[in-house]
């Protein structure tokens, strides 16, 4: 929206300050400075106000604005007056305004730094956290204004107002004055209001996915009159499933007599149906899209879900109509899934929702499911129902233009139906944001990953997304850290995800390996080897072993405390006629869910080889999907087999009509802790494994309801699961290292990491910002500038960071004063861009003892290499011998500050082998970083050389960390080399790049992306 001629001439239009929310119960609404344009706006919102709310305003009764009170609601100067609006469809449901004043109260102007603040929300809109939106928002727009205290009189009857204040977590004074209640509040962000405001933003996008996914009433709009077609296709699939909600066919091209269509109410538009829809299903033309949506949107929708193609994958005309859509769509409070989406499933049983263009739904389970692409969905609900392996729910975005990624980790994280989260990404919207919410859903359930277009460098067609320019080993290791798991294939999602959802967390690397056929067992065996697993020698049943040697043997390996988890090898027996025997699945199945349903919790996996039915009675024998209600009686079964599968299925959980799950018996839980430790599972000092993954504690809300309101994910109780089979050895054991290695970072993460408090009293952040502001102001450039050696030097100091002095040697005598100066030995090297750093082209030449070497040194570097003018030598007083290392701190505009280690030289940079970690680093960082290089035993003592002192190279790391993440204008540093010895380091490179730092979408008030 512009601004008027009558507004300030001094100030523009903040357009910035326009923003795209979540509220609290998942709708959206649109922040935005008020205008002048905005007087007829204003008077109708207020004339919706009750009574009682404009008192509580203004402390008296005030029926009407006058023209005078219109006039300045409505003007500002976007500096000492401001006014926010919050809209939905266009119309005002919320105001707040700030005005500065001095220290009496008074109106003023700068460098006055504090202001007066008031709110006022629509009755029909409180409780749906406007107010607090509204606080984030103003305060962010305060302080860029150079206002620093927020000062508010609230009536003590106004609770509500109270409570909003209050649970900013700003820091803020109260006092009574003159019958009102006189608050002060702080605006610098603090931890907790931080926290408030992450926990907000999680429990709106939580919940406006849960709105999508289970709605109370759909609408398919645009479904076709003759069978075939999208529409028609998703509504024969919302009915095959079972949807327990209202279905409505919608399309203005029905016949007026026309009064069902496949036995559910048929509508020429949503004005026609006599109730609220909760979610539309979009199946028309691109061009007839934003029709669809207006009739959504004045009817009340909550949702859409965006089959039409014809958007941001057609080119830059699409991607304009894509956001015109999602612009559309969230001004009316409307959150969008696509468009050119596949649909969504919810298969809770107060739900069964198959909103999707997938033909048969899913079976109950366990594990959530997100893709960016329908063909890649199409395989993975493929894949997992040939497994036997059901879901709770899943969403194809396509374009992912409003829904995405993020959202579905927020909704993962509190659903008590999902244990696992599955995520195919093509693209990372806000790659910070990601991480961050990755490593919150990670601590309670796994999330697997599997990243596409990992190589071109561009984003898919249909993403309009920043594009990240790090290096995707960059990516891989940083989802690492944040408890991804990362792996590279929808096969290899598929094997970990069927793992993680049906069996416990390893507690450490040990494996079993038991089985009939010794030469699939030594398979097992070098593939465990091959992942970083510790397997013990495999046990050879023989090919005679029945399954009962197969029961026996699981058993005493589940009783075994030398190992974490068991691998079952299996081929067909051969009969007394010399053929296989493949029909026994069953009877293998039944023998081993029997091994593990009296063992302990330990991860279980089988390896088979062309054995019938084995995997599909595994499956069914042991899954934990909860099977839907049957509508026939089972075959009676014989006696025996009757004991023995109710002596099989015995302990395991039972899930009832509502899907409320629960554990058959205690022996599944986590063992005893010692007093004081933490009783979570997979944290230090508890004797037994990880939990499995949890097992719901309530049921998915019916269609209509809201979501638990948590604020935090309940760790699941441990159960006996599916035992997943697999057909080759190394999936199998790739799945279980993926799980190991999970289940490791689950323990430390437990204790999370600290910030060593030594490091302030080194540091002067404040000579630190003064010298950067210093040499940014002498920078033109808007891309910065690098730093001069004697800069470099003296910024790194002030986070003591010392770097070894250099003195240049344009000549012989200059390098022979120098190193006078400097004391022999000495150094002499080249600085020239093109041999910087490059020892193996003679541009270096070490341990200089005296005069006369250092003439015949420069001779031959400027004989072999060129003039000095070319090569800029330098000299350099002698480092204790030790390693060569490099350490490197840049800041990527997508993903954010990143801190990198390797070992210097060409193989190193030839193998990629470097080490990544997200800044601000901890203890525990700096220590994971220099050992997760793959040449990190040179730093320990590797072939009987002396090990070097790597708690001062984690110093180093922490004191280059807190500097980038002190001061976002540094936004490259290369301290290379970095001599590691037995005794301390020392630095005998740098370079610094200042530049102004790139903006971050991570900080700042609550806000959805537009791209």
């Amino acid at each position: 929206m512009e601004p008027t001629p009558e507004q300030s001439p001094h100030h523009a239009y903040p357009d910035h300050w326009e923003a795209d929310v979540v509220l609290r119960d998942g709708g959206t609404a649109r922040i935005r400075p008020i205008t002048t344009d905005d007087a007829e706006r204003l008077v109708s919102f207020y004339e919706q106000v009750s009574d009682e709310s404009k008192y509580y305003r203004f402390f008296a009764p005030y029926p009407r604005l006058s023209d005078r009170d219109v006039h300045r609601f409505t003007h500002h100067d976007y500096v000492d007056r401001v006014g926010l609006a919050v809209t939905i469809g266009g119309e005002f449901i919320g105001t707040v305004r700030y005005d500065r004043i001095d220290d009496t109260g008074r109106p003023a102007s700068a460098p006055a730094d504090e202001a007066e603040v008031a709110f006022l929300v629509q009755d029909a809109h409180q409780g749906r956290g406007v107010a607090s939106a509204l606080l984030e928002h103003i305060a962010a727009v305060a302080r860029e204004r150079g206002i620093r205290r927020f000062a508010a009189e609230v009536l003590p009857a106004n609770n509500k107002m109270i409570k909003v204040f209050r649970d900013g977590g700003y820091t803020q004074r109260r006092s009574f004055e003159d019958g009102s209640v006189h608050l002060t509040l702080d605006l610098e962000p603090t931890e907790k209001s931080l926290a408030v405001q992450r926990g907000r933003e999680q429990r709106a996008e939580a919940r406006s996915v849960q709105r999508l996914l289970a709605p109370g009433s759909v609408a398919v709009i645009g479904t076709g009159r003759t069978p075939g077609g999208v529409g028609r296709t998703v509504l024969r699939n919302l009915l095959a499933a079972g949807y327990t909600g209202r279905t409505y066919a919608v399309n203005r091209a029905f016949d007026e007599g026309l009064a069902t269509l496949d036995g559910v109410p048929a509508h020429r538009s949503l004005g026609e149906i006599d109730e609220q829809v909760d979610l539309a299903v979009i199946a028309v033309p691109a061009h007839r899209v934003p029709e669809a949506v207006a009739d959504c949107g004045e009817h009340g929708v909550q949702g859409l879900v965006v089959l039409s193609a014809g958007y941001a994958e057609r080119g830059a005309d699409g991607r304009e109509l894509q956001r015109e859509l999602v612009r559309q769509a969230r001004s009316y409070g409307m959150r969008i899934i696509g468009p050119n989406a596949f649909g969504i499933i919810n298969t809770a049983e107060t739900v069964r929702l198959n909103a999707s263009l997938a033909p048969e739904s899913p079976a109950r389970g366990r594990i959530g499911l997100f893709t960016q692409s329908g063909a890649i969905g199409i395989a993975l609900l493929s894949g997992l129902h040939r497994r036997g392996a059901g879901l709770s729910s899943f969403i194809s975005a396509g374009n992912r233009a409003d829904v995405s990624g993020n959202d579905f980790l927020q909704y993962s994280f509190e659903d008590p139906d999902t244990d696992v989260a599955l995520l195919y990404l093509e693209s990372l919207g806000n790659p910070r944001k990601f991480t961050r919410l990755a490593r919150r859903t990670a601590a309670v359930k796994p999330v697997v990953v599997v990243k596409g277009a990992r190589h071109s460098g561009t984003n898919p067609p249909g993403h309009a997304v920043p594009v990240s320019r790090i290096p995707d080993t960059t990516v891989s290791a940083l989802m690492r850290q944040a408890g991804v798991i990362r792996v590279d294939t929808v096969t290899e999602m598929v094997d970990a995800g069927l793992l993680l959802a049906g069996q416990p967390l390893p507690a450490g690397p040990r494996v079993a390996i038991l089985g009939n056929s010794e030469s699939l067992g030594l398979l097992t065996y070098d593939a465990c080897l091959a992942e970083g697993l510790r397997p013990r020698p495999p046990i050879d049943l023989t090919t005679a072993a029945s399954p009962q040697d197969f029961r026996d043997a699981l058993a005493e390996a589940l009783a075994d405390g030398t190992c974490d988890a068991v691998i079952v090898t299996a081929i067909p027996w051969v009969g007394e006629n010399g053929e296989a025997e493949t029909g026994d699945g069953q009877v293998l199945a039944e023998a081993l869910t029997r091994a593990v349903a009296g063992g302990s919790a330990k991860p279980v996996a089988v390896v088979h080889v062309e054995i019938g039915g084995l995997a599909e009675a595994l499956a069914a024998a042991s899954s934990t999907a909860a099977p839907r209600p049957r509508t026939a009686a089972p075959r009676p079964a014989p006696p025996e087999a009757a004991a023995d599968r109710a002596a099989a299925t015995a302990p395991q959980a039972t899930t009832d009509r509502t899907g409320t799950t629960t554990p058959a018996t205690p022996a599944a839980q986590a063992g005893p802790t010692a007093p004081g430790t933490p009783t979570a599972p997979g944290a230090p000092g508890t004797p037994a494994a990880p939990a499995a993954p949890g097992t719901a504690t309530s049921a998915t809300p019916a269609p209509g309801t809201a979501a638990p309101d948590a604020n935090s994910a309940p760790e699941a109780a441990p159960r006996p699961g599916r035992i997943p089979a697999y057909p080759a050895a190394e999936r199998a054991v790739r799945a279980l290292a993926e799980a190991v290695k999970y289940a490791q970072w689950r323990r430390q993460a437990a204790v999370p990491g600290k910030i060593p408090e030594f490091l302030d009293d080194t540091i002067d952040e404040a000579a630190a910002a003064a010298l950067i502001e210093a040499q940014l102001a002498t920078a033109p450039d808007p891309r910065g500038r690098p730093l001069t050696h004697d800069e470099a030097r003296e910024l790194l100091g002030h986070y003591g960071i010392d770097v070894r002095p250099t003195l240049p040697a344009p000549d012989p005598e200059a390098a022979v004063a120098a190193a006078a100066r400097l004391g022999y030995p000495v150094a002499l090297k080249t600085t020239a861009p093109h041999l910087r750093h490059r020892a193996d082209l003679g541009g270096v030449r070490l341990d200089v003892a005296d005069e006369d070497a250092l003439r015949r040194a420069y001779g031959e570097l400027t004989d072999l290499l060129g003039k000095p003018a070319e090569l800029l030598p330098v000299v350099q007083s002698m480092a204790p011998r030790g390693v060569d290392t490099v350490v490197r701190a840049s800041i990527d505009a997508a993903a954010g500050a990143i801190l990198s280690f390797g070992l210097a030289g060409a193989p190193s940079e030839l193998l990629g082998d470097t080490a990544h970690r997200l800044v601000p680093a901890t203890d525990r960082d700096a220590a994971e970083l220099i050992r997760s290089i793959r040449a990190a035993p040179v730093l320990f003592g590797w072939r009987g050389s002396a090990p070097v002192d790597t708690a001062a190279l984690e110093e180093l790391l922490l004191r280059l960390s807190r500097l980038v993440d002190d001061h976002p204008e540094v936004v490259s540093v290369a301290l290379e080399p970095v001599v590691v010895a037995p005794q301390g380091l020392t630095v005998l490179g740098a370079s610094v790049r200042l530049a102004p730092p790139p903006a971050r979408s991570d900080v700042g008030p609550r806000r959805l992306p537009n791209y």
